[in-house]
C-alpha cells in the first residue's frame, strides 16, 4: 500500500477501534496509531532522495467541475512537505502522550486529537489545492471543540473568537484561491499545485488583487499582526493537547501555503505589496515582543511569544532569498518542536497546581529537576541558543535576509534580544529561587513513560540543533525549484 495514504488510513482505524472498542482505552489506541505514524514518517525520512521532485505519489480522479477545474485526489511528498509530514507525526504522538488518560469524556477527546492530525497529515500530503484547503478547515473543528468543551478558563470565549477570526481568514484565503485558479487558461485550469507554481501569465494588475487576499487568509490563520488577538487566548484557554496541535502544526499550514503559491506565482504582486508586509513584520516581532514581555501568566506569554516568532519566517517570505527561505523550512519544523515542548510543560504546571501566574512559580529546579530541565531547554530554545534548532533557522533567515532587506533584518534581530529578556525572567522565577508552595504540588516526572515525549521533543531539537544539514539538503533543491518557477 501506498506509505502516504497509509499515513491517512491510520488515524482513520483508530477512530473507529474507539468508536467500536470502548472496553480498550482511547488512549492506549490513539498512542499506538501515533507510533505507527510516527515510525512510517521515519521511514520516509530516511527513503527520501532530495532534488528528485515528489515521492509516492498517487493521483486518483474526484470531480470536474465543468468550466472551471479538475478536482483530484493527489498525494506525495517533497523535501518540504516531508518535513512537515515528520512535525505533524512527532507532535501528535507527543500531543496524545502528554494527555492523561483520566480526561473527561476521553473518548471523544481523542478522537478530536486524531481528527486534527487526520487533517493536518492530509493539507501537507495533498498536491491538489482544493484538499489542501478541505483538510486544513477540517483539522480546524475539532480545535474549536477541545477549546470549548475541555478548555480552562474564559474558554468559551476563546473559542468563539478563534471561530471568527479563523472563519474570516478561510473566506479570504478561499476567494484568493478561487482567483488564482481562474488565472489560468480555461483549457487547461487545474487545482493541482504545480500546474498553479507554473503559471507565467498572470496580469500585474490581478496579482495585486490576489496576493493580499491570500496574504491576509493565510496571516489570519498564521495569528499576523494586527490579526493576531485569537492566538494567545486561545492557547492560553486550551487544554495542552490542543495548544500543541495548533501552535506547533497547524500555524504552519498558512507559512506552507504562502511558500507554495506567492512565491511562484505572484511575484509582481510580491514586490507590490512588499513594502507593506514589512510593516507587518515589524508588528510581529517588536511589538508583540514587548506585549510578551508584559505577560504575567505563563500560557498567555508563550502564546504570544509563538505569535511574536512567525515575524521571522514573514521575513524569510518577503527576502525571496534561498538561504533565507531554507532557514524558513527549518524553523517552521524548530518552532514547531519547541512550542509543543513549552506547552506540554505548561499543561502540565496548570493541571497539576491550578495555577498559571509565573510569580507564583520558583525553586523547580531543586523540587522537580526533571520538569525544571525541560522547562530550561524549552527556553534556550525558543530564544535560539547554539546547538538547538531554532538557531539553526533563525540564523540562515537573518544571512540570506540581509542582503535584500538590511534594515528590516537589523531591526528583527532585536527581537532575539526581547526573547531572551522575557525567556529569561521566566526560567529565573520558575526554576530558580526558593520552592513555593505553588511549585510544592508538583510531581516530578520519575517514570520512563512520563518522561518520553518531552524527551523525544529535545532529541529532535537537539539532533536539527547539531546537524542542520540533515534538513537543509532535504529542503534546499525544493526552495531552488520554487525561486527558479517564480523567476528570481
Amino acid at each position: 500500500m501506498n506509505p502516504l495514504l497509509l499515513l491517512l488510513l491510520i488515524p482513520i482505524a483508530a477512530i473507529a477501534a474507539i468508536l467500536w472498542l470502548p472496553q480498550i482505552c482511547p488512549k492506549r489506541i490513539t498512542v499506538t496509531a501515533f507510533i505507527v505514524n510516527f515510525v512510517i514518517s521515519l521511514g520516509l525520512f530516511f527513503q527520501f532522495e532530495p532534488g528528485h521532485g515528489y515521492h509516492w505519489v498517487l493521483k486518483y480522479p474526484w470531480f470536474h467541475l465543468t468550466n472551471v477545474a479538475q478536482i483530484n485526489f493527489h498525494l506525495g511528498v517533497d523535501g518540504i512537505s516531508l518535513m512537515m509530514i515528520f512535525l505533524t507525526t512527532l507532535v501528535s504522538l507527543t500531543a496524545a502522550w502528554v494527555t492523561s488518560k483520566k480526561v473527561k469524556r476521553a473518548r471523544e477527546f481523542f478522537i478530536y486529537v486524531l481528527l486534527i492530525s487526520l487533517g493536518a497529515l492530509g493539507a501537507f500530503l495533498s498536491r491538489d489545492l482544493f484538499f489542501i484547503y478541505i483538510f486544513h478547515e477540517f483539522a480546524l473543528i475539532p480545535t474549536f471543540l477541545l477549546i470549548g468543551i475541555w478548555g480552562g478558563q474564559n474558554r468559551q470565549f476563546a473559542s468563539i473568537q478563534m471561530t471568527l477570526y479563523l472563519a474570516l481568514g478561510s473566506l479570504i484565503l478561499l476567494a484568493g484561491i478561487v482567483g488564482l485558479v481562474l488565472t489560468q487558461p480555461l483549457d487547461s485550469r487545474s487545482f493541482d499545485l504545480e500546474a498553479i507554481q507554473q503559471i507565467h501569465v498572470i496580469d500585474d494588475g490581478v496579482q495585486k488583487v490576489i496576493y493580499p487576499l491570500l496574504l491576509i487568509g493565510f496571516g489570519i490563520l498564521i495569528s499576523i499582526f494586527p490579526f493576531h488577538s485569537w492566538a494567545p487566548t486561545g492557547y492560553a484557554s486550551a487544554p495542552a493537547a490542543a495548544a500543541m496541535l495548533h501552535a506547533g502544526v497547524l500555524k504552519k499550514f498558512g507559512l506552507y501555503g504562502l511558500l507554495r503559491l506567492l512565491l511562484p506565482a505572484l511575484e509582481s504582486g510580491a514586490d507590490y505589496w512588499r513594502p507593506v508586509l514589512l510593516v507587518l513584520i515589524i508588528g510581529n516581532v517588536f511589538y508583540l515582543g514587548y506585549v510578551t514581555m508584559a505577560q504575567k501568566e505563563l500560557p498567555l506569554m508563550l502564546g504570544y511569544s509563538s505569535v511574536m516568532h512567525m515575524g521571522y519566517l514573514f521575513l524569510a517570505l518577503a527576502s525571496h532569498h534561498l538561504v533565507a527561505l531554507t532557514g524558513f523550512v527549518l524553523l517552521m519544523v524548530a518552532h514547531g518542536v519547541s512550542a509543543a515542548l513549552l506547552f506540554a510543560l505548561a499543561g502540565e504546571f496548570q493541571t497539576k497546581t491550578g495555577e498559571t501566574r509565573i510569580a507564583s512559580f520558583g525553586g523547580l529546579y531543586t523540587h522537580a529537576p526533571f520538569l525544571g530541565i525541560m522547562f530550561l531547554i524549552g527556553s534556550m530554545a525558543s530564544i535560539g541558543l547554539p546547538g538547538l534548532a531554532n538557531f539553526s533557522g533563525e540564523v540562515l533567515i537573518f544571512f540570506g535576509s540581509f542582503k535584500s532587506l538590511p534594515w528590516v533584518t537589523v531591526v528583527c534581530v532585536w527581537g532575539v534580544v526581547i526573547s531572551a529578556v522575557y525567556q529569561l525572567r521566566a526560567v529565573r522565577l520558575i526554576c530558580f529561587g526558593t520552592v513555593s508552595e505553588v511549585t510544592a504540588k508538583l510531581v516530578d516526572l520519575s517514570t520512563y513513560s512520563a518522561r518520553f515525549p518531552y524527551l523525544l521533543l529535545v532529541a529532535v531539537s537537539l539532533w536539527i540543533g547539531i546537524n542542520p544539514q540533515s534538513v537543509i539538503h532535504l529542503v534546499q533543491p525544493c526552495i531552488e525549484s520554487i525561486l527558479n518557477v517564480g523567476g528570481r
